[in-house]
Formats: C-alpha cells, sequence, structure tokens
C-alpha cells in the first residue's frame, strides 16, 4: 500500500484529489495539510511514501518546503502537482529535491501512474513540461566540445555516476557510495555533463530522462 500524504492550500482540491486516489487500489491518503509549515510538522510524524505537493501556498510554499526538508537532510519522495507551467520552476524544484512534475490538467490514469513511479523510487515529469524543457535547452549556447555526439555513450561508471545525480546525492555523498575519492567523482560529474551537452546537474538529469537514459 502507497501511503500518500496531500499538500495543498485549497480545500476543494484536496477534497477532489482525496476521492479519486481513494477510488485506487493501492493507494491510501494518510495526511493532509493546507500549507507547508502543517507539512512540515506533520511529514516527520507520517513518513509518508510519496508526498503530492502544490507550490503556491500561505506561509511557506512548496519550494520553500521542498528546501526545508533539504535543509533537515531528508526530502521525501515528493510529486509536485501544480497550475504553473514554468521552466525555472521545474528546475528549481527538481534542484530542491522533487522527484516528479505535474500540471493539474492531468488526467487521474496519469496521475496515479506518476504516484506509482515515484513510490517506486522513480522519477515522473509530464511529458509536454519535459519535451518543452529539453528543447529550451537545445538553444542554450554551449562550447563546440561539450555538444551532444550521437556516438557519445556514457560509461558504465559515468551512468552510476549520472543515476546518483539523479537522487540528489552531493560529489562527497557520491564519492562514499563508491568507495573513490571526491575528486574522481567531479571528473566522471564533468565528463557527464559534457558528453550530454549541459551545464549544469539539474539540466543533465533532464536530458538524461528525456533520452531515457535514467
Amino acid at each position: 500500500m502507497i501511503r500518500l500524504a496531500l499538500v495543498d492550500d485549497q480545500t476543494i482540491v484536496r477534497q477532489g484529489l482525496r476521492s479519486m486516489l481513494d477510488l485506487a487500489p493501492d493507494i491510501e491518503v494518510v495526511a493532509e495539510a493546507d500549507d507547508g509549515l502543517t507539512a512540515l510538522q506533520l511529514m516527520g510524524q507520517v513518513q509518508p511514501d510519496v508526498v503530492l505537493l502544490d507550490i503556491r501556498m500561505p506561509r511557506l510554499d512548496g519550494l520553500g518546503l521542498l528546501r526545508r526538508w533539504g535543509a533537515e537532510g531528508w526530502v521525501p519522495p515528493t510529486l509536485i502537482l501544480t497550475t504553473f507551467d514554468d521552466d525555472d520552476l521545474l528546475f528549481d524544484c527538481v534542484q530542491a529535491g522533487a522527484r516528479g512534475y505535474l500540471l493539474k490538467d492531468v488526467s487521474i490514469e496519469v496521475l496515479l501512474q506518476a504516484v506509482r513511479s515515484v513510490a517506486a523510487g522513480g522519477r515522473w515529469l509530464q511529458p509536454a513540461v519535459t519535451a518543452r524543457t529539453i528543447k529550451g535547452l537545445g538553444s542554450l549556447p554551449s562550447p563546440s566540445n561539450s555538444a551532444l555526439r550521437e556516438d557519445a555513450k556514457l560509461t558504465a561508471k559515468e551512468g552510476e555516476v549520472l543515476r546518483l545525480l539523479a537522487g540528489g546525492y552531493s560529489n562527497k555523498e557520491i564519492a562514499q557510495m563508491l568507495h573513490t575519492t571526491e575528486g574522481t567523482v567531479k571528473s566522471y560529474v564533468s565528463s557527464v555533463l559534457s558528453k550530454l551537452g549541459t551545464r549544469d546537474r539539474t539540466r543533465a538529469v533532464l536530458k538524461a530522462l528525456e533520452r531515457g537514459l535514467l
């Protein structure tokens, strides 16, 4: 059973989502919060498998909540559900630890798939958002030696580092997991960014998701 928490400042939205999610035999809504501060207090007690999180909320918004969780050392598997179709917001949320990003016009079928994917340790970015974001990334200026080549295949170790980057781990944490030095990890990260034709970790993860590398 997937234990899910709803965080949205609109009561009618939470009620509607709960009514739909309750129809799924493998999902149970175990907590609700109407703002980030309330969610911050609840999540440590409830520890849900997935948090369905709105962005714009009073007192502490969704992005602020993700960053607070990050500062405390634990970001629960979080799926953003918002009306804001914004690339910068998507980048910020992924960078802060969100594992999925959906718009509120999504169908219940897709929402359930996304919840199950995130609960299983995966990621879920709405295809329309991803396609537009990747297209935007492609228009960003980059050095000629970092352009993605068709033959620029990731090595097994680079693929492992990429998966850990997608998990939000720092270079130091990756080095500990791979039993190597932080300097070696930095070299791997630089190689991954170069092969994917991106300048930072978040864009590398997004491009890797679009290309089916994760």
